[in-house]
C-alpha cells in the first residue's frame, strides 16, 4: 500500500469533511470531490467506518503531547491554554466543528456514532487524568477533572463558534481552567 497516497487521501478527506460536514457523509461524492474512485477510498481505508475514525484521529489535538509533560500546576494550565488556543484560533479550529458533530451525531445515532465520538472523547480525558494524578490526584478525581476541562473547553469552543464571543468565552476558559486546575495538589515549581 502506497502510504504517501493514504495521508495524501486522508488530508483531503479531513479537507472534505471540513467542508461538507459528518452527516449523511457518502462515499462516492466524496471519492468524486477529492478526484479518486470509492474504490480507492475502501482499498486504503477498509470501510466508511474506518475512514472516519482516521479522518478524526488525523485532526484532532494531540492530548499526550500536551498534557505528558506536566509536573505540576502550572504547567497544567499552561497545556490546557494552549489546547483552548488550538481549538478556537490555531491548528484545530477547523477540525474541531467535526468533533463537535460526531459528538452531536453520537446522540442521536449512538450506534453509528457512540463508539468512535466515545473513544474520541477517551482521547482526551485519559492524557488529562494522567498529568492529574502525577500531580497526586487519586484516579476518580483525576478523571472528574480532564472531564471538567475537557468537556467545558469544547462547550465554550461550540458558544464561540455559534456566537462568535471571543472575549466572553476566552474568560470563561481561563476561569474553566482554573477551576480544573485547582485539583492539582502540587504547587509550581519555584
Amino acid at each position: 500500500m502506497n502510504t504517501e497516497k493514504r495521508a495524501e487521501l486522508l488530508g483531503d478527506v479531513v479537507a472534505y469533511i471540513q467542508r461538507h460536514g459528518l452527516a449523511g457523509l457518502s462515499l462516492t461524492p466524496l471519492a468524486e470531490e477529492i478526484g479518486t474512485t470509492k474504490r480507492m477510498l475502501l482499498y486504503y481505508f477498509e470501510s466508511r467506518e474506518n475512514l472516519l475514525a482516521r479522518a478524526l484521529a488525523a485532526s484532532r489535538p494531540d492530548a499526550h503531547a500536551l498534557f505528558d509533560g506536566v509536573t505540576d500546576a502550572r504547567e497544567l494550565r499552561g497545556s490546557a491554554h494552549t489546547l483552548w488556543r488550538a481549538i478556537t484560533v490555531g491548528e484545530q479550529a477547523g477540525p474541531i466543528r467535526m468533533l463537535l458533530q460526531l459528538l452531536s451525531l453520537a446522540a442521536t445515532d449512538p450506534e453509528q456514532y457512540g463508539k468512535l465520538a466515545a473513544d474520541t472523547v477517551e482521547f482526551m480525558v485519559g492524557p488529562i487524568a494522567d498529568a492529574f494524578v502525577r500531580l497526586g490526584a487519586t484516579d476518580q478525581r483525576a478523571r472528574e477533572r480532564a472531564t471538567l476541562l475537557v468537556s467545558g473547553l469544547r462547550g465554550l469552543c461550540q458558544d464561540r463558534l455559534v456566537t462568535g464571543d471571543a472575549d466572553r468565552t476566552d474568560a470563561a476558559a481561563r476561569h474553566l481552567i482554573d477551576a480544573a486546575a485547582l485539583g492539582a495538589v502540587r504547587a509550581p515549581a519555584s
